[in-house]
C-alpha cells in the first residue's frame, strides 16, 4: 500500500479508507444457481429428469494438463461447499494425469434449486452416475468431502464395479447424532435458520468449527459464495432446498453400512475437526460427546474393510483448503499407489 502524505487534507486522506470500508461491508449477491460467481473452469450443464421434473446439474470436466493416466476423479463436494472449493485439487490432480469431475449436486452451487424434491442419497448417487455415464465414464476414483463424503459412501455402495477407490475427507456421518441424543429438526425449523444465513454467522461457525479457530483471508471467498448465493435473487429457494438437504443429512446415517464397503477406502482426516450436524442446538452432555475426529476417524478405519486413515494433526474440517500442497501431494500419492 503506498504511503500516505502527512500534508493532505484530513477528509481527503480518510475517503478512499471510507469507501474501502462500505464496500468490503457490502456482501456479494449472486444468482439462484450461483451466476456471478467465478468457477475455476468453465461449468457445463447437465440436463435430466428426475422425479418428475426437468433439472440442470452443473460440473467441470477438466481433462489431464500432464501426461494422461487413464484414470478418472470425480470429486463431491460438502453441504456448505461448492465444486469450486476444490480448486487445489483440480490442478494437482489434472496435473497427475487424471481427468476430474466436478458436480454440483441439485439443490447446491451452480443446479437447480427445486421446489420440491424427496432428497436422499440414493438419489444424489443415481443422478452423479447419470451424468458420468453421459460423459463416457465407467468406472472412477471417487473423492467427497463433508457431506460429499456421505454422498461418496453411498455412492460406492451403490456403485462398487463403477468405484474404483473411496476417498473420504473429514466425511460427516461418521456417527449418528440422532441415536446419540441430538435433538431432531423439521424441515420448517430448518428452513427458519437456514432465511437467517448472513457471511457474519457463516465466518464465525466456519472458523471456530472448521478451521480449529484460526483463519486466512483466502476463506473469505467461500463465505462470500454461501452468503452471496443465500441473499440473492432465490433466497427462499435457496433456503429451502438447504433445509431439505439438511433433513436428508440428519435422518440418513450411512455410518451402519460402512462395514459392507466393497471398494479400496483412504481416509484423510484433520484431527481438530469438531464438525456436528446439530450440535447447535444439543444439550451440553450430548455436545460433549458429538464430532470428536480425532477419535472418529480412527473408528471408521477400523469400520470399514481394508480402510486406509491418514490423519492431519492440528487440522480442522477441510484440510484441502487449509494445507493444499501437503493435502494433494498426500492424495496424488496414495492414489498412485494403486
Amino acid at each position: 500500500m503506498p504511503l500516505i502524505k502527512l500534508s493532505c487534507v484530513a477528509l481527503a486522506c480518510a475517503l478512499p479508507f471510507m469507501a474501502m470500508a462500505a464496500t468490503a461491508a457490502v456482501a456479494p449477491s449472486y444468482g439462484q444457481e450461483l451466476q456471478g460467481f467465478r468457477y475455476p473452469y468453465p461449468v457445463q450443464l447437465f440436463e435430466f429428469e428426475s422425479q418428475g421434473q426437468s433439472l440442470k446439474m452443473g460440473y467441470m470436466d477438466v481433462a489431464p494438463t500432464g501426461a494422461a493416466n487413464g484414470r478418472t476423479a470425480v470429486l463431491m463436494h460438502g453441504k456448505n461447499f461448492c465444486g469450486a472449493t476444490w480448486d487445489d485439487s483440480i490442478k494437482a490432480l489434472s496435473a497427475s494425469g487424471y481427468r476430474v469431475v466436478v458436480p454440483d449436486q441439485i439443490g447446491f452451487c451452480t443446479s437447480t434449486k427445486p421446489e420440491h424434491y424427496q432428497y436422499s442419497f440414493q438419489q444424489l448417487s443415481a443422478n452423479t452416475n447419470a451424468l458420468l455415464i453421459s460423459l463416457g465414464v465407467n468406472k472412477a476414483t471417487v473423492i467427497g468431502h463433508s457431506t460429499g463424503g456421505m454422498l461418496g459412501t453411498r455412492y460406492a455402495l451403490l456403485y462398487p464395479e463403477q468405484t474404483e477407490k473411496l476417498v473420504l475427507v473429514n466425511p460427516i456421518g461418521l456417527e449418528d447424532w440422532k441415536a446419540m441424543g441430538v435433538p431432531w429438526r423439521s424441515v420448517d425449523q430448518w428452513y427458519e435458520r437456514e432465511l437467517k444465513l448472513s457471511a457474519e454467522g457463516t465466518r464465525k461457525y466456519e472458523q471456530s468449527t472448521y478451521y480449529a479457530g484460526h483463519w486466512k483471508p483466502e476463506y473469505d471467498r467461500w463465505v462470500e459464495m454461501l452468503a452471496g448465493l443465500n441473499s440473492g435473487p432465490g433466497h427462499k429457494l435457496v433456503a429451502w432446498n438447504s433445509a431439505l438437504i439438511y433433513d436428508m443429512i440428519f435422518t440418513q446415517p450411512v455410518f451402519y453400512e460402512l462395514p459392507n464397503l466393497k471398494v479400496s477406502t483412504l481416509l484423510m482426516i484433520g484431527d481438530a475437526d469438531t464438525t456436528a450436524i446439530g450440535s447447535d442446538i444439543a444439550s451440553a452432555e450430548v455436545k460433549a460427546k458429538i464430532g470428536h475426529y480425532d477419535v472418529l476417524g480412527k473408528q471408521a478405519a477400523k469400520l470399514i474393510p481394508g480402510a486406509k486413515l491418514i490423519e492431519f494433526p492440528g487440522k480442522g474440517h477441510a484440510p484441502q483448503m487449509e494445507d493444499p500442497a501437503g493435502f494433494n501431494k498426500i492424495l496424488v500419492d496414495e492414489l498412485g499407489r494403486g
